[in-house]
């Protein structure tokens, strides 16, 4: 079974949420989800420089990296995901979406309104208690 690590940021301003949509994907499980953005850890890197690295790549945003919210350990069909997810803080909601089709900024309690990938329903979870 592949083994897959990666980080996600979970991104606040002004007490909303930043949710990204994923584009159609042969894997129904996770086509069109709604997800934390984020990505795979490269060789070498921390993982606080390969999420710096993704939400440029995926959003051209920088944000303030506060702390490690919670790790999760998925297992999907065909791979077992890690996902180290983050709290973040932006400085605007200025943000342009290179990888994904849609974004919502929803306070904790409407996350749940989203259809989320499977790995990242953990953390919806954990925000909607903390919120």
């Amino acid at each position: 079974m592949k083994k897959v690590e990666v980080v996600a940021a979970v991104i606040f301003f002004e007490n909303k949420i930043l949710c990204v949509q994923r584009p159609k994907n042969k894997l129904s499980y996770i086509s069109e989800k709604f997800e934390f953005p984020g990505g795979k850890i490269e060789q070498g890197e921390t993982k606080q420089d390969a999420l710096k690295r993704e939400l440029l790549e995926e959003l051209n945003i920088v944000t303030d990296i506060k702390s490690l919210f919670l790790t999760v350990i998925h297992q999907y069909p065909d791979f077992e995901l890690t996902m180290h997810s983050f709290i973040c803080e932006a400085k605007s909601k200025e943000l342009i979406l290179n990888e994904h089709i849609a974004l919502e900024w929803l306070n904790p309690k409407q996350l749940k309104t989203l259809d989320w990938a499977a790995a990242d329903i953990p953390i919806v979870n954990k925000l909607i208690m903390n919120g």
